[in-house]
């Protein structure tokens, strides 16, 4: 899966977690197995406030662009965020506080 993110200010948290072509999202899951290839299902067809583009499958690899939170001293790496190509588990979050005092 290959997420991008738009930076945000917000205090609210994020935590993803995928498996297969199911996204968990804070939660709920979002479950994008039935997109077929090449395929574009509209952003607004998906009821998640996170998300912030279509959701595409290209070469079998579900593609989206979902909100990144940040506070007012947020780290350069959650400013301008890499892409993820996300594996099974727990997604990374670039500059995520958290995620740095497990490395």
């Amino acid at each position: 899966m290959h997420i991008s993110f738009t930076p945000m200010r917000r205090d609210d948290r994020l935590e993803l977690v995928k498996q297969d072509d199911v996204l968990t999202i804070n939660g709920e899951e979002f479950d994008f197995s039935a997109l077929p290839e090449g395929a574009v299902l509209p952003r607004d067809a998906v009821s998640c406030d996170w998300l912030t583009s279509d959701v595409e499958r290209i070469g079998g690899v579900i593609h989206l662009t979902l909100i990144l939170p940040h506070g007012a001293d947020a780290t350069p790496e959650r400013l301008f965020p890499a892409p993820v190509e996300a594996g099974d588990g727990r997604v990374p979050l670039s500059g995520d506080p958290a995620d740095e005092m497990e490395a």
